[in-house]
Formats: C-alpha cells, structure tokens, sequence
C-alpha cells in the first residue's frame, strides 16, 4: 500500500487539517502518515485558539517517518511561522519525496489566521519551489500573485506568477469565483488545463481544501500523472462535497467516505 506523509494542523472538530487528510488519503486507497504542526481548537463555526508545536517535536515527527516508511508523496497543510515552514522545506530538501503537494493554509473560513504574515514570504522561497504542485484556492493565489482575481483568465494570471517562484505547477481553486461552474485552473510546463464541476448549493463545505489536496497526493502516489490525479481527485471532492454532513452549528464538513453510505 502507498505510504502518504501529510504536514499539517490539527483539527478538534475533525472537518479540515490533519483529520480531513487522513480520511482523504484512506479513502482513495493510501495509508496515512502525519506530522502535526499545530494545534487548534475549532469547530464547524470557528478557530478559537492555535498553538504552534516545538521545533524539535515537528522535526523528530519528520524524521520518525522518513527513516522508517517508504514515503510515496508528501502533502502540507497550516503550516503557521516561518520557522515552522522553513523547518518543512529544509526536511523535505532532506529526504526527497518524489511528490510533494503544498496547500498554502492561510486563513479558515471562520477568518482565523492560520499563516503569520511574516511567514508568507517564507513560504513563497523555501517550500513553494519544492512543490510538484501548489493548490492555493482564489483568497490565497492573490497573496501569493499580488494581484486580484475576479476570473478565470485572472486565475490563470496568477497561477503563472505563481509558477514563476519556481514549482513545478500551480492549480487555483475556482470555488470562491462567482462564476456558473467551480472551474479550478492548472499552469503546468507552460500549458494550461481547467477542472470543472457544478457548483452544488451547500454550506457544508469545512476542509475541502485540505481534503482535496489530500486526494491529490494520494493519487500521485499511486503512479498517476497529475493531470490524472486532478481528474480524480476534483470528481471525488465534488462528491464528497455533494454528500456533506449537516452536523456542528456551522458550515459542516464534506463526507470523505460518501461511497460506503
């Protein structure tokens, strides 16, 4: 079975984060690993609290998988300081995975910040030129392009910048685009390919970055090209997304085993 390593936070509420990974690498066939980063206290309605784990706990967590499992593909998640997101990229330089899938945890969508301002040009130098492909939905691509996005020709200027830091491919989320279809938008070797689906009316919608990005890695961890595991990973989302748990007094979470109902 692929051995899966996700980097992230952790979720009380069990919606997004390191939990949402999880589920999301065990449902598309993977066997999950994790390095958590923080800890935050959330629900389906906010981010109450976050406390960033030591240095030394986050580095021991990398090296107690590295050394021991066949680690197929890496995904990262809240990844909150600096210090944390260089500690991250200076492993992953370390070990070499041959995948790695950066989701640039920003902001919940409670508007808990998950990532120091100080921390984003970290992120931009160290851990985004690691990345076989970078997932930042429209909130995030803006940071990371400097620039507006109000479309989906606006989506593909900014995953250009984006590229231009130096990763391998960038795919905005077209999810928070107020257009007919959520059309997310992929710049790879200088060519371009859109992932469409039907936006479905639901505000149960908690983790779906994290889960997507998630499935990504899995799917690349199973041998496929990444337009492949786009494909599959955008139509599993979707489902998920379509079968989303009415549960908490928020935005609930998608429903990563919607198949087993």
């Amino acid at each position: 079975m692929k051995q899966i390593l996700t980097i992230a936070g952790s979720d009380s509420g069990g919606g997004a984060g390191i939990q949402a990974d999880i589920k999301a690498i065990s449902a598309n066939g993977g066997f999950a690993m994790s390095a958590i980063t923080s800890v935050t206290a959330q629900n389906t309605v906010t981010v109450t609290d976050a406390f960033d784990l030591p240095i030394q706990l986050i580095e021991a967590q990398l090296d107690a998988v590295f050394t021991d499992f066949d680690v197929a593909s890496v995904k990262t998640g809240m990844l909150s300081s600096s210090s944390i997101v260089e500690t991250v990229a200076r492993k992953l330089r370390e070990y070499a995975p041959k995948s790695i899938v950066v989701d640039p945890v920003m902001i919940s969508k409670s508007k808990f910040p998950l990532l120091k301002a100080e921390a984003i040009n970290s992120l931009r130098y160290t851990l985004i030129p690691l990345a076989t492909v970078i997932t930042p939905n429209v909130y995030e691509a803006e940071l990371l392009a400097a620039q507006d996005i109000h479309s989906t020709e606006d989506a593909k200027t900014a995953a250009k910048k984006i590229a231009e830091l130096g990763c391998h491919s960038v795919l905005v989320k077209g999810g928070h685009l107020g257009e007919e279809k959520a059309i997310d938008v992929l710049y790879c070797d200088e060519d371009w390919s859109f992932f469409d689906a039907e936006r479905i009316d639901t505000e149960n919608t908690h983790g779906t970055g994290c889960t997507y990005s998630a499935a990504i890695a899995t799917h690349l961890a199973h041998g496929k090209d990444l337009i492949e595991a786009i494909q599959v990973s955008k139509a599993y989302i979707t489902n998920a997304i379509q079968h989303g748990l009415n549960i908490g007094n928020g935005q609930g979470p998608t429903n990563h085993f919607y198949f087993m109902d």
